[in-house]
């Protein structure tokens, strides 16, 4: 069984597709490593590039403040992506590049063992959920997978994008809080 510093040194090494090739800094996941709850994203930004961090530029300050706003804080989940290296231009992440980091996501799961799983977007959704999941029709529905319960939400960058999409995503978040109380 591998550590999540172990896991962390060997996706640092990664050559598995092209993204290793223009990143500055593998972005790997931060947070409480024994958190109940998991974000995971799409795939790092320029400032998570940059900084080696995920979600820290303007979706991360909204998605930081998203958690706050149900009494928690970024020390108390643990945050990470579908793939560890930003893809050129914030694109999606394509189908071949999830597949070949998806691994190092499955032992972030398993070795932190999160009581909830928040997929932000259509990407985490169809990489976690199902890959016919579709973020407009599938977000606030709770999904259960093993001993994870899994829910998806708008990606803040998205929220960022429409404003109309804040109170759906705030209802969800409200929903993910629910769950959290039920579960702990």
């Amino acid at each position: 069984m591998y550590t999540l510093e172990e896991v962390k040194n060997y996706c640092k090494l990664c050559q598995k597709c092209d993204l290793y090739k223009n990143r500055t800094n593998v972005v790997f996941g931060e947070g409480n490593v024994k958190a109940d709850i998991m974000f995971i994203g799409e795939g790092p930004g320029y400032n998570e590039d940059i900084q080696g961090r995920p979600f820290v530029g303007v979706a991360g300050q909204l998605l930081t403040k998203m958690i706050k706003a149900i009494n928690l804080d970024r020390k108390d989940v643990y945050i990470t992506n579908i793939v560890k290296c930003r893809p050129p231009n914030n694109r999606n992440p394509f189908e071949k590049e999830s597949e070949k980091c998806i691994e190092y996501l499955r032992w972030q799961v398993k070795l932190i063992n999160p009581k909830i799983i928040v997929c932000l977007g259509a990407v985490s959704g169809r990489n976690i959920i199902s890959p016919n999941f579709r973020v407009t029709m599938d977000r606030g529905k709770w999904f259960k997978k093993g001993t994870f319960n899994i829910i998806a939400t708008f990606h803040p960058a998205a929220i960022l994008r429409d404003k109309s999409k804040k109170k759906p995503a705030w209802d969800d978040f409200k929903s993910i809080k629910a769950k959290y109380n039920e579960l702990t």
